[in-house]
């Protein structure tokens, strides 16, 4: 993680929003793909602006990761965009760039257990959680990639396709794909018969087949169901922590056209 000191700009921000808030000034609401978590205006200049977004919440193994960052106006990067939409060697270039010129970034992460505890979405918004939380420098608005916000200290906003709109988001899209990609790797390094190095964890055909030879292994969510399915196979009955839900997945085609599995609901462990 990295930071810098709070700017004058970061202070004017602040107590712009003490004094609106004190003065009961109307607010005017987002239209569009935009939800928030109050009615306020989220268009002031003065904001200080972090975007939040998170990797892995299809997967069948490792962590979800959230990022929050903090983009410094004055020095812009150029390329930012979807994590998806980005080559790998696209991505690694602007993770140096989003780290080196951001005002402020963290990334963090809920594990495994986290997942198997509260479910993927729960656990995804924990992960947020703690990346804003993260911020050596407290935004005063945070926009979050996607339909709903985590619980924050500080003002929130969702934008659905955030992460191909806002540059802040964006920027949050890449350091949490990035992050993620690697964790996977060393993953793969521990346990290679899974190919975690070619799908990162999804439930691509490959990863499947691997799950069915080698059974799964302590970095599979055992509360999605073709890992639940293949510890069955080997004679183990898959119980979560207080009483969790198994997330139900369906085969899709992934950003670059391949066949992967996807959250689409939860159902419970019978």
């Amino acid at each position: 993680m990295t930071s810098s000191p709070p700017s004058a700009r970061a202070k004017r921000a602040s107590d712009a929003s003490n004094a609106e808030s004190a003065a009961g000034a109307p607010s005017r609401a987002k239209r569009g793909s935009v939800s928030s978590q109050d009615a306020l205006d989220f268009s002031s200049p003065l904001d200080v602006v972090c975007g939040v977004d998170e990797a892995g919440r299809g997967p069948l193994a490792g962590p979800v990761v959230a990022a929050a960052v903090i983009l410094d106006p004055k020095r812009r990067i150029r390329g930012l965009d979807d994590s998806k939409a980005l080559s790998a060697k696209k991505r690694e270039e602007l993770y140096e760039k989003i780290v080196e010129r951001s005002l402020s970034y963290c990334v963090a992460s809920a594990s495994v257990e986290e997942i198997d505890r509260l479910n993927i979405l729960h656990a995804t918004m924990l992960a947020m959680k703690r990346a804003v939380e993260g911020l050596a420098l407290t935004p005063t608005l945070a926009r979050i990639d996607g339909n709903r916000c985590p619980q924050l200290s500080v003002r929130s906003e969702a934008v659905i396709g955030g992460d191909a709109l806002v540059p802040a988001i964006s920027a949050a899209s890449i350091l949490a794909k990035v992050t993620r990609d690697r964790m996977l790797l060393e993953l793969h390094a521990q346990f290679p018969v899974y190919g975690f190095d070619a799908h990162a964890g999804y439930g691509t055909p490959q990863h499947l087949a691997a799950l069915t030879e080698h059974g799964p292994c302590e970095h599979h969510r055992r509360s999605f169901a073709p890992v639940r399915v293949a510890f069955e196979r080997l004679g183990v009955k898959v119980t979560l922590p207080g009483g969790g839900r198994v997330a139900a997945v369906e085969l899709r085609k992934d950003a670059f056209g391949e066949d992967a599995f996807g959250e689409v609901g939860e159902g419970p462990l019978s």
